[in-house]
C-alpha cells in the first residue's frame, strides 16, 4: 500500500497519467474520434470499390454499344423504355415474395 501511495505523490508518475488522460479523452484527435474517422474511411473505401465497378461495368456497356447498332437498339429499349412511333411499351414489375 505504501508503494502505491508513493506512486500517486511521484510528480513524473502524475504528469504522465495527466497526459495519458488528456490524450485519450479530451484531445482533438481522441480515441472516439479516430473510431469515427475509421468508420468514414472504411465507409468511403466501400464506396469507392462500388463506384470502380460501376465504372467498369459502363466501360465495358460504352465498348460494346460501340462496335455494334444493333445492341445499342436492344440496350435503350430495355434500360431506357425507348420505342419506336407505332410501338407500346408495357413495364412489368414483379415482387418479391415475403
Amino acid at each position: 500500500m505504501k508503494r502505491l501511495i508513493d506512486l500517486f505523490r511521484n510528480k513524473y508518475f502524475l504528469a504522465t497519467a495527466a497526459f495519458a488522460v488528456w490524450m485519450l479523452f479530451f484531445d482533438k484527435n481522441d480515441m472516439m474520434s479516430q473510431f469515427e474517422y475509421r468508420s468514414q474511411a472504411n465507409k468511403l473505401q466501400e464506396e469507392k470499390e462500388y463506384f470502380e465497378t460501376e465504372t467498369a461495368q459502363v466501360k465495358k456497356d460504352l465498348s460494346e454499344l460501340s462496335n455494334n447498332l444493333g445492341l445499342a437498339e436492344k440496350f435503350a429499349r430495355e434500360k431506357y423504355f425507348m420505342k419506336k412511333d407505332n410501338e407500346d411499351v408495357f413495364v412489368i414489375i414483379r415482387e418479391e415474395k415475403k
